[in-house]
């Protein structure tokens, strides 16, 4: 997914034009990558653009800094009005929205209580993230590169250094002739994507599974367990295996970037007829319903950049 430059950023509680957003190269993010991070969608609906779980990304940014201790100089509630503001500065519709905050220039000594703390929030137009995206599927590749336990580092955190891991495996997986990569845990099990959580959908259910597996818990991910419970879809929370994603009936990933896509297969060998199935079909047109703001009983999960962001909640 790349990005085409827009007008503005908010950086450091203002408005800057996109150029003028610099770093310097001895921030202290730069070199140990102290920082965390949020991936947000803005969606275009029937009453404009509007942002999708706004307030849980945003919660989700606050507990990724507090498990860094990285001091956010600003309340969520402020953050969710920028991110708003960039949407309406940048009269974005359909875009990738993404806050930022990080230790900046003070010290080359790796603790982090001398460094000040930068903020910013980007905003741009966007499509599919991944190549086949939604519609046909992509093909992924269980990696040699494995997650990371969370006592070594917290994988429910959303950090800036502990994509280098991801940026392995996919890197790995794309020189292969792949889409994707799927980590698998220190205990073989599967985890999840370089920046996505896996389903599998067998004998009419859904199964995916938790904190256990070292996976970074998707807003995604919880919006897509709500909207299959709403549907009457059985779900099942547990370990996945290798040998599940070999069985299943349909697999998907759930993800800010990629949404709801299909995996159509695994190391070359297809998942149902390698096409996307009926239950993904049926949780990603619900999905895609929801951010348009056509389904009025989920309304609560998006805030309107034509409103104030009001209160944050979950």
């Amino acid at each position: 997914m790349g990005f085409t430059p827009t007008e503005k950023i908010w950086f450091n509680g203002r408005l800057v034009p996109w150029h003028d957003a610099k770093v310097h190269v001895l921030a202290h993010g730069l070199q140990y990558g102290t920082g965390v991070f949020e991936g947000m969608r803005c969606y275009l609906t029937d009453d404009g653009p509007a942002v999708f779980r706004l307030d849980a990304h945003l919660e989700r940014f606050g507990r990724s800094a507090a498990t860094y201790e990285l001091p956010l100089p600003y309340s969520l509630e402020a953050l969710a009005e920028a991110t708003l503001e960039v949407v309406r500065a940048n009269r974005l519709e359909n875009a990738y929205l993404r806050p930022i905050a990080f230790f900046d220039a003070a010290t080359l000594s790796v603790w982090t209580k001398e460094c000040p703390v930068g903020v910013a929030i980007a905003g741009f137009p966007t499509g599919a993230y991944l190549p086949g995206g939604p519609e046909n599927g992509v093909r992924v590749t269980i990696s040699s590169i494995r997650k990371f336990p969370s006592n070594a580092m917290p994988a429910a955190a959303k950090a800036c250094g502990q994509y280098i891991n991801s940026a392995r495996a996919v890197n790995e997986a794309q020189r292969r002739g792949f889409d994707e990569a799927i980590l698998l845990n220190q205990r073989g099990e599967v985890s999840e994507g370089s920046g996505e959580n896996i389903f599998v959908v067998k004998n009419g259910g859904v199964h995916t599974n938790d904190a256990d597996a070292d996976i970074l818990m998707g807003v995604t991910r919880d919006s897509v367990l709500q909207l299959a419970r709403d549907l009457n879809i059985p779900v099942r929370i547990a370990p996945i295996r290798v040998e599940d994603l070999r069985a299943a009936d349909e697999l998907f990933f759930s993800g800010t970037a990629v949404e709801v896509t299909p995996i159509g297969e695994v190391d070359g060998a297809k998942i149902g007829d390698g096409k996307p199935g009926p239950i993904t079909r049926r949780i990603q047109q619900t999905f895609e319903q929801v951010v348009r703001g056509r389904r009025p009983e989920y309304r609560k999960w998006l805030a309107f950049a034509n409103q104030p962001a009001g209160q944050v909640r979950t």
